[in-house]
């Protein structure tokens, strides 16, 4: 998967917004106003951040220990670095619906 891939997958979901609050280097997705997705301009393949279940963020990395790490910059109990080219396409795509699920249930 491509930057734009990612890019168009996650925009393409209900209430989805966009920004660079950090840099202009660092993609930034909120739903609700929260973050569920941070995603790195400059790699390629891109590599992104995505909220996730800590029982299932640690699963993911022993799963994936070439491409899913804990989270770069973030709490590594709650989100994953993911290294697109590194894991399947499919299951970034399942990761990025369930980083958005788990925000976006989250409603303050």
């Amino acid at each position: 998967m491509y930057s734009d891939e990612i890019r168009n997958y996650a925009i393409s979901k209900e209430d989805v917004e966009e920004c660079f609050p950090f840099d202009e280097d660092t993609l930034v997705f909120k739903v609700n106003g929260k973050i569920f997705m941070l995603m790195s301009l400059t790699p390629s393949p891109p590599q992104i951040n995505l909220k996730c279940d800590p029982e299932k963020a640690i699963l993911l990395r022993e799963e994936y220990p070439e491409g899913v790490f804990p989270g770069y910059h973030m709490s590594k109990k709650h989100w994953n670095t993911v290294w697109v080219g590194k894991v399947p396409g499919r299951r970034v795509k399942e990761w990025i619906d369930d980083s958005y699920a788990l925000v976006r249930r989250k409603r303050h």
